[in-house]
């Protein structure tokens, strides 16, 4: 029956996935507003402008962490410090989780459950951000590989899912204080990064109780950059982190510039680039607003897209710049990590829900981050042995690595929901009382902690109805 499943998930979304994630979101979005009655030409319009996005934040990521690499690597051999599991970044570990036929069936799986808890009322969101569906796949394909038990791998997909349905809409009055969109913009995100809030939440709390003068020493980048000027600027924050790069790896003169102009410039263009997700749905917007309140009595309806429309707040980048260096530091220093932080050097895994839960409070967003960050060396380093094992088996295995080499991602998403991941694959693969008494405490602690952050963002999302309506 499953082999059966699995089959029909494969012919269904194959083809699609084959596309790629900036085609796919195209022909994804673009029907969606058809469906909803938009303009055929004004659908395409959204469409385009999101595939655009995409390929456009891909760039200049690639172009900043390529750049940035080997002047990391100098460093750490000048250093001596043996780092031998290879941080090959997040596009690899896709190709090699969408390589595996489990994939799609979680795929079918999570699209099913999205379109059940939109019928019956418990979400608002539909998640059209099919690509990033590998990183939920990644949680199922690890409790396989420790138990070669699907049926529970797909219990413990099915449980993340929801709860990142849900999260989606407890975070859009964030995303709309953030980033000023109008209750009409549909836009939310269901990406796992997000599935870190309510740990970030649960320091962010412990701050305000025993940390509250942090707030009197804190600021935001558009106050520094009103203060300061050029100095304070997305362009010289960029500026900063590529000579401390070029001057770590004991790099020369020419190349320190270049890392320097690099820097600047891919700060720019991610603020840049990340208004165009919010330009992508625009011409979607109208559609649902109409269909809503024509079939379903104004019912509020959010689009699931990938996290990058947050990519205009500057804070995140001005925060991620800052964690490199301190991330670089940790993992040289830290008790049982493997892994050279390169392909993962922009901790986009962390910013993101670093700038939710924080609202831009830059201070606050680099000590929690530099908390975070042996949470995902950890997590990087444990998976390590699958990610290698599971890349030879689809044959997938990056170009350029060693043969024996082990290789994974320094800062993928959902670190916590990797170390889930595997002590319920170690509890389905032994059913003894110590693996399966951890595996239920963790689901345990997990969705406790999610509980009560929700209580906290229900809270949030009052004040900010409450600020609209003084307003």
């Amino acid at each position: 029956m499953l082999d059966a499943i699995i089959d029909f998930a494969n012919s269904i979304f194959q083809p699609i996935i084959d596309l790629g994630a900036a085609p796919m979101m195209f022909i994804l979005l673009s029907l969606l507003a058809i469906i909803m009655r938009v303009k055929v030409s004004k659908a395409l319009e959204g469409g385009l402008k999101l595939a655009i996005a995409l390929t456009g934040i891909g760039a200049v990521i690639d172009i900043l962490t390529g750049n940035f690499a080997p002047a990391l690597q100098d460093f750490v051999k000048s250093t001596g410090i043996e780092l031998t599991i290879t941080d090959v970044g997040w596009a690899p570990l896709a190709t090699i989780t969408w390589g595996s036929a489990y994939t799609l069936f979680f795929l079918l799986i999570l699209v099913l459950v999205n379109l059940v808890m939109l019928g019956i009322n418990k979400t608002n969101t539909l998640d059209v951000d099919i690509f990033n569906f590998w990183h939920l796949s990644i949680i199922g394909l690890l409790v396989v590989y420790y138990s070669d038990n699907l049926f529970i791998a797909t219990l413990l997909v099915i449980l993340l899912g929801v709860m990142k349905f849900i999260n989606a809409d407890a975070m859009k009055p964030t995303f709309n204080d953030l980033l000023d969109m109008p209750d009409t913009n549909p836009t939310t995100t269901t990406h796992l990064n997000f599935m870190l809030n309510p740990l970030i939440m649960l320091f962010d709390k412990i701050f305000d109780k025993f940390l509250p003068f942090l707030d009197k020493f804190d600021f935001d980048a558009a106050w520094l950059n009103e203060k300061i000027g050029f100095w304070g600027s997305k362009f010289a924050i960029g500026i900063y982190l590529g000579a401390f790069v070029g001057l770590l790896g004991q790099q020369p003169a020419s190349t320190i510039f270049t890392l320097a102009f690099i820097g600047g410039v891919s700060l720019e263009l991610f603020s840049i680039v990340g208004t165009w997700f919010i330009s992508a749905m625009e011409p979607i917007s109208k559609g649902i607003t109409d269909f809503m309140s024509k079939r379903l009595k104004g019912r509020t309806f959010n689009i699931g897209i990938d996290w990058p429309f947050l990519a205009a707040r500057p804070e995140m980048w001005a925060a991620a710049n800052v964690i490199a260096p301190i991330m670089l530091f940790i993992a040289l220093i830290l008790p049982g990590n493997g892994i050279l932080p390169l392909g993962g050097i922009i901790a986009i895994g962390l910013t993101p829900a670093l700038l939710v839960v924080c609202r831009g409070k830059i201070l606050r967003m680099i000590l929690i981050g530099t908390i975070m960050v042996p949470v995902f060396l950890w997590s990087g380093t444990a998976i390590a042995p699958f990610v290698t094992e599971t890349a030879a088996s689809v044959g997938a295995a990056p170009a350029g690595i060693e043969e024996g080499a082990l290789i994974t991602h320094s800062t993928l998403e959902g670190p916590v929901e990797k170390f889930i991941g595997i002590l319920v694959g170690k509890a389905a693969g032994d059913f003894s009382l110590g693996p399966v008494s951890a595996a239920l405490g963790a689901i345990a602690a997990y969705m406790l902690l999610f509980i009560w952050y929700l209580k906290q963002m229900k809270k949030r999302n009052k004040q900010y109805e409450l600020e609209k309506e003084k307003a």
